[in-house]
Protein backbone atom coordinates (compact mmCIF):
# COMPACT_ATOMS: atom_id res chain seq x y z
CA UNK A 1 0.00 0.00 0.00
CA UNK A 2 1.35 3.16 -0.95
CA UNK A 3 3.05 4.85 2.17
CA UNK A 4 2.70 9.01 1.31
CA UNK A 5 -0.79 8.56 1.71
CA UNK A 6 0.01 7.63 5.03
CA UNK A 7 1.53 10.98 5.57
CA UNK A 8 -0.11 13.79 7.04
CA UNK A 9 1.17 16.62 3.92
CA UNK A 10 2.92 19.47 6.10
CA UNK A 11 5.25 21.88 4.82
CA UNK A 12 8.50 19.47 6.39
CA UNK A 13 6.80 16.45 4.60
CA UNK A 14 6.74 17.93 0.85
CA UNK A 15 10.27 19.39 1.29
CA UNK A 16 11.06 15.58 1.35
CA UNK A 17 9.52 14.82 -1.19
CA UNK A 18 10.80 14.59 -5.07
CA UNK A 19 9.14 14.59 -8.94
CA UNK A 20 9.61 10.43 -9.18
CA UNK A 21 8.57 9.88 -5.66
CA UNK A 22 5.59 11.65 -6.16
CA UNK A 23 4.67 9.76 -9.66
CA UNK A 24 5.72 6.37 -7.67
CA UNK A 25 3.56 7.23 -5.08
CA UNK A 26 0.51 7.92 -7.33
CA UNK A 27 0.98 4.91 -9.47
CA UNK A 28 1.08 2.46 -5.96
CA UNK A 29 -2.30 4.46 -4.91
CA UNK A 30 -3.43 3.52 -8.51
CA UNK A 31 -2.65 -0.19 -8.01
CA UNK A 32 -4.13 -0.09 -4.31
CA UNK A 33 -7.51 1.08 -6.02
CA UNK A 34 -7.06 -1.36 -8.77
CA UNK A 35 -6.77 -3.93 -6.01
CA UNK A 36 -9.81 -2.71 -3.54
CA UNK A 37 -7.12 -1.78 -1.26
CA UNK A 38 -8.19 1.81 -0.30
CA UNK A 39 -6.28 3.70 2.52
CA UNK A 40 -8.57 5.49 5.08
CA UNK A 41 -6.75 8.26 6.28
CA UNK A 42 -8.04 9.43 9.49
CA UNK A 43 -10.27 12.62 7.80
CA UNK A 44 -10.92 14.40 11.06
CA UNK A 45 -7.29 15.35 11.72
CA UNK A 46 -6.51 16.48 7.82
CA UNK A 47 -9.88 18.62 7.87
CA UNK A 48 -8.41 20.22 11.25
CA UNK A 49 -4.52 20.39 9.61
CA UNK A 50 -5.87 21.99 6.69
CA UNK A 51 -7.07 24.94 8.20
CA UNK A 52 -3.63 25.91 8.92
CA UNK A 53 -2.43 25.49 5.12
CA UNK A 54 -2.13 22.76 2.59
CA UNK A 55 1.34 21.32 1.13
CA UNK A 56 -0.21 19.18 -1.54
CA UNK A 57 2.06 16.68 -4.05
CA UNK A 58 0.57 16.95 -6.86
CA UNK A 59 -2.43 17.97 -9.62
CA UNK A 60 -4.26 16.29 -12.20
CA UNK A 61 -5.66 17.64 -14.60
CA UNK A 62 -8.95 15.31 -15.88
CA UNK A 63 -11.94 14.90 -17.58
CA UNK A 64 -15.30 16.48 -15.66
CA UNK A 65 -16.71 13.08 -16.03
CA UNK A 66 -18.45 11.41 -13.14
CA UNK A 67 -16.80 7.59 -13.24
CA UNK A 68 -13.06 9.03 -12.82
CA UNK A 69 -13.05 9.88 -8.96
CA UNK A 70 -9.49 11.42 -9.23
CA UNK A 71 -8.67 11.16 -5.38
CA UNK A 72 -9.84 7.70 -4.74
CA UNK A 73 -8.21 6.43 -8.33
CA UNK A 74 -4.86 7.54 -6.56
CA UNK A 75 -5.89 6.22 -3.23
CA UNK A 76 -5.24 10.04 -1.85
CA UNK A 77 -6.24 11.68 0.51
CA UNK A 78 -7.34 15.50 1.78
CA UNK A 79 -4.41 17.58 1.16
CA UNK A 80 -2.53 14.96 -0.87
CA UNK A 81 -2.85 16.54 -4.41
CA UNK A 82 -5.58 19.22 -6.32
CA UNK A 83 -7.55 18.24 -8.70
CA UNK A 84 -8.75 20.87 -12.04
CA UNK A 85 -11.25 19.17 -14.08
CA UNK A 86 -12.37 20.08 -17.44
CA UNK A 87 -14.60 18.41 -20.11
CA UNK A 88 -11.55 16.03 -22.37
CA UNK A 89 -9.21 17.33 -20.08
CA UNK A 90 -7.90 20.03 -21.95
CA UNK A 91 -5.27 23.08 -20.77
CA UNK A 92 -7.64 25.97 -20.85
CA UNK A 93 -5.84 28.96 -19.75
CA UNK A 94 -7.36 29.04 -15.91
CA UNK A 95 -6.17 25.71 -16.13
CA UNK A 96 -2.83 26.89 -16.57
CA UNK A 97 -2.97 29.09 -14.16
CA UNK A 98 -4.13 27.20 -11.67
CA UNK A 99 -1.14 24.60 -12.36
CA UNK A 100 1.53 27.58 -12.26
CA UNK A 101 -0.04 28.38 -8.87
CA UNK A 102 0.16 24.55 -7.55
CA UNK A 103 3.73 23.69 -8.38
CA UNK A 104 5.42 27.24 -8.18
CA UNK A 105 3.31 28.97 -5.19
CA UNK A 106 1.89 25.50 -3.53
CA UNK A 107 5.18 22.86 -4.16
CA UNK A 108 3.74 19.96 -6.21
CA UNK A 109 5.92 17.62 -7.97
CA UNK A 110 3.95 16.61 -10.16
CA UNK A 111 1.56 17.69 -13.13
CA UNK A 112 -0.56 15.01 -14.32
CA UNK A 113 -3.21 14.89 -17.20
CA UNK A 114 -5.48 11.87 -16.97
CA UNK A 115 -7.36 11.31 -20.17
CA UNK A 116 -9.94 7.93 -19.62
CA UNK A 117 -11.57 5.31 -21.92
CA UNK A 118 -14.50 6.01 -23.57
CA UNK A 119 -14.58 10.20 -23.26
CA UNK A 120 -17.84 11.82 -24.14
CA UNK A 121 -15.91 14.56 -24.72
CA UNK A 122 -13.51 13.47 -27.37
CA UNK A 123 -16.51 11.23 -28.76
CA UNK A 124 -18.26 14.44 -28.99
CA UNK A 125 -15.71 15.84 -31.33
CA UNK A 126 -15.13 12.88 -33.36
CA UNK A 127 -18.16 13.52 -33.97
CA UNK A 128 -18.06 16.98 -34.83
CA UNK A 129 -20.88 18.01 -32.37
CA UNK A 130 -22.40 21.04 -31.95
CA UNK A 131 -23.85 22.43 -28.74
CA UNK A 132 -23.51 25.95 -27.41
CA UNK A 133 -20.32 26.85 -25.51
CA UNK A 134 -19.18 23.36 -25.69
CA UNK A 135 -18.91 23.73 -29.73
CA UNK A 136 -15.26 25.84 -29.31
CA UNK A 137 -14.50 23.51 -26.20
CA UNK A 138 -14.99 20.32 -28.25
CA UNK A 139 -12.78 22.14 -31.23
CA UNK A 140 -9.53 21.96 -28.89
CA UNK A 141 -9.98 18.37 -29.57
CA UNK A 142 -9.82 18.32 -32.72
CA UNK A 143 -5.96 18.52 -33.33
CA UNK A 144 -5.59 15.19 -31.86
CA UNK A 145 -7.96 14.03 -33.98
CA UNK A 146 -6.12 14.66 -36.73
CA UNK A 147 -2.67 12.93 -35.46
CA UNK A 148 -4.72 9.64 -35.34
CA UNK A 149 -3.91 8.36 -39.13
CA UNK A 150 -6.27 5.22 -40.51
CA UNK A 151 -9.23 4.37 -40.06
CA UNK A 152 -10.82 5.07 -43.24
CA UNK A 153 -14.75 6.12 -43.18
CA UNK A 154 -14.94 5.05 -39.27
CA UNK A 155 -13.73 7.58 -37.96
CA UNK A 156 -16.11 8.18 -35.50
CA UNK A 157 -17.67 7.68 -31.67
CA UNK A 158 -19.12 4.31 -33.12
CA UNK A 159 -15.45 3.29 -33.48
CA UNK A 160 -13.63 2.30 -29.84
CA UNK A 161 -10.34 1.81 -31.14
CA UNK A 162 -10.60 5.36 -32.91
CA UNK A 163 -11.61 7.05 -29.75
CA UNK A 164 -9.06 5.20 -27.74
CA UNK A 165 -6.47 6.33 -29.94
CA UNK A 166 -7.65 10.00 -30.03
CA UNK A 167 -7.84 9.96 -26.10
CA UNK A 168 -4.20 8.91 -25.95
CA UNK A 169 -3.56 11.70 -28.57
CA UNK A 170 -5.28 13.91 -26.62
CA UNK A 171 -4.14 13.38 -23.34
CA UNK A 172 -0.38 13.72 -25.25
CA UNK A 173 -1.02 16.41 -26.63
CA UNK A 174 -2.26 18.80 -23.72
CA UNK A 175 0.87 17.52 -21.86
CA UNK A 176 2.76 19.27 -25.01
CA UNK A 177 0.56 21.96 -25.21
CA UNK A 178 1.07 22.67 -21.29
CA UNK A 179 4.68 23.07 -21.78
CA UNK A 180 4.76 25.31 -24.81
CA UNK A 181 2.53 27.60 -23.21
CA UNK A 182 4.01 28.16 -19.50
CA UNK A 183 7.06 28.91 -19.29
CA UNK A 184 6.87 28.84 -15.33
CA UNK A 185 6.17 25.01 -15.96
CA UNK A 186 8.59 24.49 -18.77
CA UNK A 187 11.42 26.22 -16.53
CA UNK A 188 10.49 24.45 -13.47
CA UNK A 189 10.66 20.88 -15.23
CA UNK A 190 14.26 22.00 -16.72
CA UNK A 191 15.13 22.35 -13.16
CA UNK A 192 14.30 18.80 -12.27
CA UNK A 193 11.68 20.23 -9.73
CA UNK A 194 8.23 19.54 -11.64
CA UNK A 195 7.56 15.93 -13.62
CA UNK A 196 4.69 16.70 -16.41
CA UNK A 197 3.42 13.54 -17.20
CA UNK A 198 0.11 12.12 -19.03
CA UNK A 199 -1.75 9.25 -18.08
CA UNK A 200 -5.01 7.00 -19.63
CA UNK A 201 -7.37 5.99 -17.20
CA UNK A 202 -9.42 2.36 -17.71
CA UNK A 203 -12.89 1.98 -16.58
CA UNK A 204 -12.53 -1.52 -17.08
CA UNK A 205 -9.31 -2.10 -15.34
CA UNK A 206 -9.48 0.57 -13.42
CA UNK A 207 -5.49 1.14 -13.82
CA UNK A 208 -3.77 4.43 -14.70
CA UNK A 209 -1.79 3.69 -17.89
CA UNK A 210 1.63 6.43 -18.03
CA UNK A 211 1.96 7.76 -21.07
CA UNK A 212 5.61 7.67 -22.97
Amino acid sequence: MNSLNNVQPTAETQKTLTPDSVLSDLMAGNQDYVNSKSVKPNISQRRAMGTEGQYPKAYVLSCVDSRVPVEQVFNQGIGDIFVGRVAGNIETTEQLGSMEFAAAVGGVKVIMVLGHEACGAVKGACDHLKMGNLTPLLDQIQPAISKVKGHSGERNSKNDEFVAEVVEKNAELTVSDIRKRSKVLRDLEKEGKLKIVGGVYSLHTRAVTLLK
